[in-house]
């Protein structure tokens, strides 16, 4: 979405005027960089203390007090010498100059008024009273490697929102209160869904009883989508030797990602951050006809990486993710129709959650070639057919330059969460170089070895991933067919107990998730206990019930109740599971 025009320039102009405050406020601060993101802006600083929420406070006024200052905002070029000689007292300034020299870029300082000066290439409003300074906020204190460097010094990173108006700033931090309440790192907890273990790390979730069951008819979930297309399943290891990814090319570019396993007899393995070479290996087993391919492989599996502990972030970002990976090997002429199955899939999963994609066609860099294997050709024809695919499906696209894997272009599918959030869901991806590097082939039908391609297919993704932004999504509230307990049944009484576990077993005997609750406090109580687990269902029976065979049913959110016969409910449960409504 395009931002609204000088928006960027407001916001990078209060990156200046943080500095400034904060300069101010720690006169011996030293300046990291300050750019504009999402939403707002950050500024790093090396500071003598940590701060507080009061000193934050104390630097936004400061800021206002600039803008009401009506302060300009004015740049020129400099020179290396003079560069150094004005940041002389500023490390990460010098730093930056010396690789600037290197790149050959011109350097220039943008001066706030006579309070303040950077260096910078711009980007800024002409005066501050451009900047409604009730529209901005610094939002919060994070803690930030200098250049993304867990080596290189900690910083102190203050961010900041901004907006042109109070109503925008006002709608934005309601949004981020309830992003908070939805938050997947409390409510999963809550929900009894997860939970980490200091004694087992940082990264790596644990999961319940009910956590499982909600990962496993996920994953049941799109293995019934892909059997109908004629996937098979496969298994592969968890480790394996270092020549895999030596010969797939992941060693090259992620080898700093690895865990590394050496054994007693001094063999080096390394955990699988991925499982596409395994797969390959699958393949080549045999010689393979033209007329037994596509060959088709599904695999739910772990895979480990080795994120720095900043990163991580809940079951956002993991140290263990779980991928319902599969791979495609067919020849080229298949492969738009292989693309197309592995679309319907996405889509018919994704419509059961409410999301509405559109995709991104992921390119690669041309200013940067040597990020990519394989030559130009390959990657001009993948891209073009990527391009063909959304065309004909008339898809709500748009591109990325530089977004591809490293092997190939890809389609990555976008869906908008009910906070308006929007993330990178599902992934299709042409592979024409892994193929090459590992000599996967079949016979055609003049009786010649003829290259392969291969289509890397993920619906979900990561299960961890997708389960924070399904958790955050429906704030725990989980459509009937995919909660883990579908129905609460709570006896009025003691005296109805043997009618609540008649009740209990005709669900179970037709497959609805059901939990049994105990009449030890008061029913009003028990009610409210359900509804905070977020349960979809809630049965009371009493002796009404018992003797007409019914129950009372309460419906999430709805103060309304109704009772009907066992059956009918039974029938109303079984079939919106059925239909994933």
């Amino acid at each position: 979405m395009k931002k609204p025009d000088n928006l960027d320039n407001i916001r990078h102009s209060l990156a200046h005027l943080l500095a400034a405050a904060v300069l101010k406020k720690f006169p011996k601060a030293k300046l990291g960089i300050g750019p504009v993101i999402e939403n707002g802006f950050y500024y790093d600083f090396k500071l003598p203390r940590p701060i507080s929420d009061e000193d934050l406070k104390e630097i936004e006024n400061s800021m206002r007090e600039m803008i009401r200052a009506k302060l300009p905002f004015s740049g020129k070029k400099i020179t290396p010498a003079a560069a150094k000689k004005t940041f002389k007292d500023q490390p990460f300034k010098l730093e930056l100059i010396k690789d600037l020299q290197k790149e050959k870029k011109p350097l220039s300082i943008y001066y706030t008024g006579k309070v303040f000066f950077d260096l910078c290439r711009g980007g800024h409003v002409k005066n501050a009273s451009e900047i409604n300074p009730e529209a901005f906020k610094l939002e919060k204190i994070a803690g930030a490697y200098w250049r993304g460097d867990e080596k290189r010094p900690m910083l102190t990173r203050i961010y900041g929102l901004a907006f042109h108006t109070k109503k925008e700033l006002d709608d934005h931090l309601s949004m981020l209160a309830e992003a908070a309440r939805r938050d997947h790192k409390k409510l999963g907890p809550e929900l009894d869904l997860f939970t980490f273990s200091d004694l087992v790390g940082s990264g790596l979730p644990l999961w319940t009883p009910k956590g499982t069951l909600l990962r496993n008819i996920l994953d049941d979930f799109v293995w019934e989508l892909r059997k109908a297309y004629g996937y098979e399943k496969v298994e592969i290891p968890h480790i394996t030797k270092k020549e895999l990814y030596e010969v797939s090319g992941h060693w090259q570019k992620f080898s700093e990602e690895l865990f590394r396993i050496t054994t007693r007899e001094g063999h080096f393995f390394a955990m699988k951050p991925m499982n596409c070479p395994h797969h390959t290996q699958i393949y080549k087993r045999k010689k393979w006809s033209y007329r037994e391919l596509p060959q088709r492989y599904a695999n739910t599996t772990m895979c480990y990486r080795d994120e720095q502990t900043g990163e991580l972030a809940g079951l956002s970002r993991v140290r263990c993710i779980t991928q319902d990976d599969a791979h495609v090997f067919c020849r080229l002429s298949q492969a738009k129709e292989e693309f197309l199955k592995i679309w319907n899939i996405i889509h018919t999963f994704y419509a059961a959650f409410g999301f509405e994609l559109r995709i991104r066609v992921s390119m690669h860099d041309p200013k940067h070639p040597e990020k990519y294997l394989g030559d130009k050709k390959k990657w001009k024809f993948a891209e073009s057919m990527l391009k063909e695919i959304v065309k004909e499906k008339q898809a709500d696209t748009f591109e990325g330059i530089g977004e591809a894997a490293f092997y190939g272009p890809k389609l990555d599918f976008m869906a908008k969460d009910s906070l308006g959030r929007e993330w990178q869901v599902a992934t299709i991806q042409l592979d024409m170089n892994m193929p090459e590097r590992f000599d996967l082939s079949c016979t055609n039908e003049e009786g010649r070895e003829e290259r392969i391609v291969m289509i890397h297919a993920a619906i979900m993704g990561s299960i961890e991933r997708f389960l924070s932004i399904i958790i955050e999504h429906f704030a725990g509230d989980f459509p009937v067919w995919l909660a883990p307990v579908q129905a609460a049944i709570l006896p009025v009484s003691e005296k109805f107990s043997g009618y609540a576990k008649e009740v209990e077993g005709e669900l179970k005997n037709n497959d609805i998730r059901t939990e049994l609750g105990d009449a030890n406090e008061t029913l009003g109580k028990r009610i409210r206990e359900v509804e905070l687990r977020k349960i979809p269902y809630i049965l009371v029976v009493g002796e009404k019930e018992m003797s007409s065979k019914t129950v009372n049913v309460r419906t999430r959110h709805k103060k309304e109740t109704e009772t009907i016969p066992l059956g009918s409910f039974v029938e109303r449960i079984t079939k919106e599971t059925k239909e994933r409504r």
